[in-house]
């Protein structure tokens, strides 16, 4: 078995982790709706209510098998307004190595990864942004950037309809992991402020 479909699940499962502090971070719901776990000797939070981590888990899970193949460039989280323009965008930019790797390593960097990402919140405390709209009134998804995808997969995915931003986003860097098998930048992206 090759090191890569190894580990795919640990990179799925990080994921999970990653996203759903993500959510907990933005406030969007109450803190009831998540409940305090460890996962690797953190203390992280998993949603509690079962669409919420239902909608997370079978997402991340959805992508695995192309992970293991090498397909996904990139995992967002996007907020966005009812008008479905986002208003912010943390990106998980991932490439999955065919090589093996040194599994404490990979384990401590996967925990420095989340601590940091644990104090990520004032990177995407714009103000001009949350000021234009309340977080009652935001929306979330969570989109899977590919390669390519298998012709014979083609019909089996949604394409996201949210819009995109006419000016280039501004983009702010929050953590970056390269170890064998995984690279892994999170970055935010917001739209640019206006004059």
């Amino acid at each position: 078995m090759d090191c890569k479909e190894n580990e795919s699940p640990k990179i799925v499962e990080f994921l999970e982790v990653a996203i759903t502090s993500i959510i907990f971070l933005k406030g969007i719901y109450p803190p009831g709706v998540f409940e305090r776990r460890r996962y690797m000797n953190l203390l992280v939070h998993r949603a509690r209510h079962p669409q919420l981590h239902h909608y997370i888990l079978n997402s991340v899970n959805a992508l695995e098998p192309y992970i293991q193949q090498g397909l996904v460039e990139r995992v967002a989280v996007i907020f966005f307004k009812d008008d479905r323009i986002p208003v912010e965008r943390f990106m998980f930019k991932i490439n999955v190595n065919l090589s093996c790797y040194d599994g404490e390593m990979m384990d401590m960097e996967l925990r420095s990864f989340l601590v940091k990402l644990s104090l990520s919140e004032p990177f995407s405390k714009n103000a001009a942004v949350v000021s234009q709209c309340k977080k009652s009134d935001w929306r979330w998804e969570i989109t899977g950037y590919f390669c390519s995808l298998p012709e014979a997969q083609i019909g089996a995915w949604i394409s996201s309809n949210t819009h995109q931003w006419k000016q280039p986003s501004v983009i702010t860097p929050i953590k970056s992991m390269n170890i064998e098998p995984l690279s892994v930048q999170l970055y935010l992206e917001h739209p640019p402020l206006k004059p």
